[in-house]
């Protein structure tokens, strides 16, 4: 079924063992059976295992996160990553009656496809679902490359979010004015509750970040060695010499990002090989790509394909 929809613009005032992870080194690390347990003096590893065609890697690398890294095949990915976020939206429509989720631009909308299948389709709360956007370029809301026309067309347009919930930029103003608006706009949700707050940081606290990465380890709009990776008071930031195109874009900043309740990164592909081996095995004492600056408050979770996974 297909939805009639428009959208709310945002112009308001498991069994898997833990392991305990030191600084990454570069061990050689290779698909075992899944009873095979390792331990790595330099990483302080303590448990690995592979099941099927997935292999799972949980570490404990604060005392409030925990990151699990699980390698798919493609269709496995979109089964898992689908079964992930119906898992969180029943848990925060339970607890809090409401799921704020945050959704990102490229081929992660793809991923998502299954949700749109049953069981997920037809037994969701999508009333209660509110959705936001990690980061927006600033095009009208029809341009090819709009985040906000990218989900429409291959996830919202096909389940019954209220329009209301959906929050989209104003893609009226300038990046700057954009950027303000979305900001006033999250303000006025964490005052009304829709969204939490993080006793942690005072910043927004979204239930479920679902981030991309680029091949040279940008998620959202934060590229490598850009000022705006350091921001750290404002709530949404903005870009007008973004490296990649279009040059002007939204993006929330990092102490948002990682205030969340649970983080996904989904990353697919052999382009991406290097970037997932920095963050996941580069040296403590390297510049951080700032894919590996992620660190959400509870759960982060890296969903790869056997691509993006080739050099670990």
């Amino acid at each position: 079924m297909a939805y009639s929809y428009t959208h709310s613009v945002c112009s308001l005032l498991s069994n898997t063992p833990r392991i305990r992870l030191g600084p990454f080194t570069n061990p050689n690390l290779h698909l075992l059976p899944s009873s095979t347990r390792l331990s790595f003096h330099p990483l302080r590893f303590q448990g690995f295992s592979v099941k099927h065609t997935k292999k799972s890697l949980v570490c404990e690398v604060k005392a409030s996160m925990a990151v699990a890294v699980d390698v798919f095949e493609k269709e496995e990915l979109a089964v898992s990553l689908a079964k992930y976020v119906a898992d969180l939206s029943n848990k925060f429509t339970k607890e809090r009656g409401a799921f704020t989720v945050c959704l990102s631009g490229g081929s992660l909308i793809k991923y998502l496809g299954k949700l749109l299948e049953p069981p997920y389709v037809d037994s969701l709360e999508w009333s209660k679902w509110h959705v936001f956007w990690v980061d927006e370029r600033v095009v009208p809301k029809t341009h090819e490359d709009s985040n906000y026309k990218l989900a429409l067309d291959g996830l919202l347009s096909k389940v019954p979010i209220p329009p209301g919930n959906v929050y989209a930029i104003n893609d009226a103003l300038p990046a700057e004015g954009a950027a303000d608006d979305y900001e006033t706009c999250l303000r006025h949700l964490v005052k009304s509750n829709v969204i939490a707050s993080s006793s942690v940081s005072g910043f927004p606290k979204f239930d479920l970040m679902l981030l991309g990465m680029g091949p040279d380890g940008h998620i959202a709009s934060l590229f490598p060695g850009h000022p705006l990776v350091q921001e750290n008071k404002k709530w949404v930031t903005f870009i007008k010499d973004s490296p990649k195109p279009p040059p002007e874009r939204i993006t929330f900043t990092f102490p948002v990002i990682n205030s969340s309740a649970y983080a996904a990164l989904v990353v697919t592909g052999t382009g991406k090989a290097d970037a997932v081996h920095s963050a996941l095995r580069g040296s403590q004492n390297s510049n951080k790509l700032p894919v590996a600056m992620v660190s959400p408050e509870g759960e982060l979770k890296w969903f790869l394909d056997k691509g993006a996974a080739s050099k670990l």
